[in-house]
């Protein structure tokens, strides 16, 4: 085994836990969860599934690296940024089709494909690189504040179409149904 197979094992588990996370707040409905699990069928609450799957996949590939004794650099530092990158390539790749033709399921299972071997391919890099301390240690706190970021956008969500369930037609992790005086979408 070597730091190649390692993360193409790894983008086979993130894509796994994609389609279990989507769920995740479904089976256990709690603030906690929410920080975590997309709360509605939002664009946005996707990129938060899209980003904790590489976070909890990069947990999986710690362990298949240490096991099969992979040398790497970095981890937290290539968690942090091919979980981050994540979102904007997702989102510059989905969009134009978005806005095209709609949400497709085939075009979402697509993109996230397509996003999850970028995000490895990022990963890997980073990882053969020289290790920088500082940058590792940062990582740490960055993850965190990110998922803080994704938290408060889950409660309080920006008024634009990313943000906007057009299922349930709501915003965030609202419970109330959207009024006439709700722009339209």
């Amino acid at each position: 085994m070597n730091l190649t197979k390692s993360k193409i094992i790894t983008a086979i588990i993130i894509f796994v836990l994609s389609f279990l996370i989507h769920f995740g707040y479904d089976v256990f409905p709690n603030s906690i969860s929410a920080l975590f699990f997309p709360v509605n069928e939002s664009i946005w609450e996707h990129m938060k599934m899209l980003y904790t799957s590489i976070i909890l996949g990069g947990l999986f590939d710690f362990l298949i690296m240490k096991k099969f004794k992979i040398d790497f650099n970095n981890f937290f530092l290539s968690l942090y940024i091919s979980a981050t990158t994540s979102i904007p390539i997702f989102l510059i790749v989905y969009l134009p089709f978005y806005y095209k033709i709609g949400s497709k399921m085939i075009l979402n299972i697509i993109v996230l494909i397509i996003t999850i071997i970028i995000s490895q391919v990022i990963n890997y890099f980073i990882q053969k690189r020289n290790n920088i301390d500082i940058l590792n240690t940062v990582s740490i706190a960055l993850i965190i504040i990110n998922y803080v970021i994704l938290g408060y956008l889950t409660y309080h969500p920006i008024r634009n179409e990313i943000f906007f369930d057009h299922m349930d037609e709501k915003y965030g992790i609202n419970t109330y149904r959207l009024t006439s005086q709700e722009p339209n979408h």
